[in-house]
């Protein structure tokens, strides 16, 4: 029995050394993250903020991803990613230093705050598209779904657990400051975990024209939009989640920790207590998709999940009960991030390899466009409606919306005619494809016959 088969199949991505590498950087990138959310987020309050200035500073964060991302996805499709993140990590280390000489000598402003949020934002618009496009490179196709569900066990583990934690410890012993000057010295760590890894090649082949680089740019991003409307499950899923995250993400990443500072009188070490929660269900969640084959009907099992899983966020705004808050968050993460994993290997496995960079960013700035608009909502909102309408509607809607998607759509039919639960045998490609460099789908052997136009 060959060793990788008697590991179990969450394990089997870390046999590679430059993973194992990866996976130490992103650990300590997503440290630091999630303590930025709670440091960030009491430092407002520490100031006398109310929500609509802590909703400046997320809207600072969104904005910034949002209007990078798409220059991000261009880049890692024609830059090594490996270059690509170094600079992303040094960038992020160098924000949270400024955060916390600014805390620490007393001058930070909530206007501090948002700009550098902004700037953390932009760096995460490029981070995005560079790692969905390097893992296919360092790792077989059969081994994707395991890496994505480590990713998807970290991401909760260290950024809404163990940095939020963190967080919470170092502002209890001094204040902010000293858990923004700790996370940029984290950074460290990711920079060196980069550092040693190899740079691997790109997976297309660059045309050698005199266009203009903006012009090129452009017609990169086109090639992306046009792939992007042509292919019904991805456009349905993204339209779907352009919505969801209009709904959700104010009242979780705005209205949380007013709920529970006024309806369970917490403070930092409470907000802490559920973004753990919310981080131990989605790292469970994450575990248990990273540890199976992907399902038959992968497409309806993932719209169904963000969907349904939305519906505990109703029960936040109407308790004065810390646990329940906490279980509630724990099933929305165990739900959310096990459908993430599906989502994100069906990006590396039904998308060509040359624009993976371009779509990975397309699917973060379309699902994401309406971000800012949300978290600028939701402060004026909670203060408007209050605190259970504003969860009432995020938690009530998004069951509704993939219901009507799921129909919308006909994803069914769509996931039937494209299984990934067995090995497929790739088409060739020929013509002007293969003379951009385009690298076939492992799934997608028909043309869509019934692509979406923009009425819907």
């Amino acid at each position: 029995m060959s060793t990788e088969s008697r590991l179990p199949r969450a394990l089997r991505p870390f046999i590679s050394g430059q993973y194992r590498l990866l996976v130490v950087a992103l650990a300590a990138s997503l440290l630091s993250a999630g303590a930025w959310i709670v440091a960030a987020a009491w430092q407002v309050i520490e100031l006398g903020g109310t929500p609509i200035d802590l909703s400046t500073v997320a809207v600072g964060a969104s904005l910034g991803l949002v209007l990078a991302v798409l220059v991000g996805g261009v880049v890692a499709d024609r830059v090594p990613q490996r270059r690509i993140l170094l600079v992303v990590e040094a960038t992020r280390s160098v924000v949270f230093g400024v955060a916390g000489l600014l805390a620490w000598t007393g001058v930070i402003e909530v206007w501090h705050l948002a700009v550098l949020s902004f700037v953390l934002g932009a760096a995460d618009g490029f981070f995005y598209p560079a790692y969905s496009a390097w893992l296919p490179a360092l790792l077989p196709e059969d081994r994707l779904l395991a890496a994505n569900g480590v990713e998807g066990v970290l991401r909760p583990v260290a950024q809404n657990a163990a940095g939020p934690a963190l967080a919470s410890v170092l502002i209890a012993i001094q204040a902010p400051w000293l858990a923004f000057v700790v996370v940029a010295v984290l950074q460290v760590v990711a920079i060196l975990g980069l550092g040693l890894m190899r740079t691997t090649p790109l997976r297309r082949e660059l045309e050698a024209d005199e266009t203009h680089p903006l012009r090129r740019m452009a017609l990169d991003l086109r090639e992306g939009f046009v792939y992007l409307l042509r292919t019904r499950w991805l456009f349905a899923t993204l339209a779907f989640a352009i919505v969801l995250v209009l709904v959700i993400m104010g009242p979780i990443e705005v209205l949380i920790p007013f709920a529970i500072r006024d309806q369970t009188g917490g403070g930092a070490g409470e907000f802490a207590l559920v973004l753990a929660a919310f981080g131990l269900g989605g790292a469970l969640g994450s575990l248990l998709v990273a540890s199976m084959r992907l399902p038959r009907r992968y497409l309806t099992l993932m719209i169904l999940a963000w969907g349904v899983g939305a519906v505990p966020l109703a029960v936040i705004g109407l308790t004065s009960s810390l646990w329940v808050m906490v279980v509630a968050t724990f099933i929305v993460g165990f739900v959310f991030d096990a459908a993430q994993v599906v989502w994100g290997t069906l990006l590396q496995r039904r998308v060509p390899p040359a624009m993976l960079g371009r779509v990975s960013s397309l699917d973060f700035f379309v699902s994401l466009a309406l971000m800012p608009l949300s978290m600028a909502l939701a402060g004026p909102v909670g203060e408007w409606l209050g605190l259970a309408p504003a969860f009432l509607i995020a938690g009530l809607a998004p069951p509704v919306l993939a219901i009507v998607t799921l129909v919308w759509a006909r994803l069914g039919q769509d996931e039937l005619a494209h299984p990934l639960d067995g090995v497929l045998d790739a088409t060739p490609v020929t013509g002007p494809e293969a003379a951009a460099g385009f690298a076939p789908p492992v799934d997608e052997r028909y043309a869509d016959p019934d692509p979406p136009d923009a009425t819907g």
